[in-house]
């Protein structure tokens, strides 16, 4: 497991080490910074799934794409250099990229691992000199990573099927999501997330866990002859035929990518989402929530933006439940730099399901919503 993710000057940190539980919540203003803790592990996991022999951090790619050197670097501290550094399972790993503002990719300057620095290096296998990556499985882990973005794409008539070598993740905006399920379809799902007396397949998993984020939905795959595509039917009661996906609600289309990569995922893979709870009825935001916890409890770490209350209440509730140990669970709140403020607040969760402090903006709105109608003003 990713213990802690280190930045230095990349984009709005001058310097962040942020540690990372089994299950991490990022929560906090617009533009603090939280899409940015997820950039930094998918840019890593961009150059490495895309070069395996890459000297340089890949900027703009499938998975990713931020533009010049410029749009990464911290505008206040940084000049032409930025540091990502991870510690994993006890070892340590920074690397240091360096390139001129104009250029769309950065190139390694060094590589520390476990205090040990290594400066022109003319060869690297996944970021890492080859000595070091054959004996790491973080660079796996790494090119396993699935990233699902805010902005996934909505339901679509026909769904293309890449190959399965190259379609093994569900892709940012989860294009590739139907295609995993096609291909995967038989595959088992971790067992602690198997769900009784359904069958341990990939598509049935996945059908079932969708039915109890939308009672009656079921799914549908069908080929499409003489074309590398399927459809994807939709319904949502046992009562009617299966729908287009248009024809049916969007957040099923919104949501099937994250169950897909959340079951299709095995243990000690990584899962970044961004805004779960779009388009979710605030009950189906809180059943997210818990879903995330399961899905780490049992084996994989789960690293989710979030602007829902629900999403966190699910959580909780996991905690409280005894579904998941509160030590295995990191939240961390953004606030936007400000003078010598700390940008980071982190609440610690008890096993009750208790949160210690609660900083102002830390889903605290609808209390003063409630104590304005109160008579309170502020």
């Amino acid at each position: 497991m990713i213990n802690r993710l280190d930045l230095r000057c990349f984009k709005c940190f001058e310097f962040l080490k942020l540690p990372l539980g089994q299950l991490t919540l990022l929560s906090g203003a617009n533009a603090s910074g939280k899409s940015s803790v997820l950039q930094a592990l998918a840019l890593l996991h961009q150059t490495m799934q895309e070069n395996e022999w890459s000297t340089r951090l890949i900027l703009n790619g499938d998975t990713i794409k931020l533009g010049n050197v410029i749009d990464v670097i911290d505008k206040i501290n940084g000049r032409s250099t930025l540091e990502i550094g991870l510690v994993d399972d006890g070892q340590t790993y920074t690397w240091s990229f360096v390139g001129e503002r104009s250029e769309m990719s950065m190139a390694v300057d060094s590589v520390v691992f476990d205090g040990t620095k290594y400066e022109k290096i003319d060869s690297l296998q996944f970021l890492l000199p080859p000595n070091i990556s054959s004996g790491s499985n973080l660079s796996g882990r790494l090119c396993r990573l699935s990233y699902l973005t805010a902005e996934r794409i909505g339901p679509k008539e026909i769904y293309p099927i890449e190959d399965r070598q190259t379609s093994g993740v569900v892709g940012a905006a989860g294009e590739r999501a139907v295609s995993v399920l096609h291909w995967g379809k038989d595959n088992p799902v971790i067992s602690e997330l198997v769900i009784q007396g359904t069958p341990n397949t990939l598509f049935h998993q996945v059908s079932e866990r969708m039915r109890l984020f939308f009672p009656g939905c079921a799914l549908a795959l069908q080929a499409i002859s003489q074309a590398s595509a399927v459809t994807l039917g939709l319904r949502t009661s046992e009562d009617t035929d299966f729908h287009r996906p248009v024809n049916v609600g969007f957040g099923l289309t919104q949501i099937l990518p994250i169950v897909i990569a959340a079951l299709s995922a095995s243990k000690d893979d990584i899962l970044l989402i961004e805004n779960p709870e779009v388009h979710l009825h605030p009950a189906g935001q809180a059943m997210m929530g818990q879903f995330l916890a399961d899905v780490s409890q049992a084996g994989v770490q789960v690293i989710v933006e979030t602007h829902s209350d629900h999403v966190l209440n699910g959580i909780r509730r996991s905690v409280k439940k005894g579904l998941i140990n509160p030590e295995k669970v990191a939240i961390h709140f953004f606030k936007p730099r400000l003078n010598s403020m700390p940008q980071v607040i982190s609440p610690v969760i008890d096993i009750t399901g208790n949160i210690d402090v609660w900083p102002d903006g830390f889903f605290d709105q609808f209390d003063k919503d409630m104590n304005y109608f109160a008579g309170w003003r502020e």
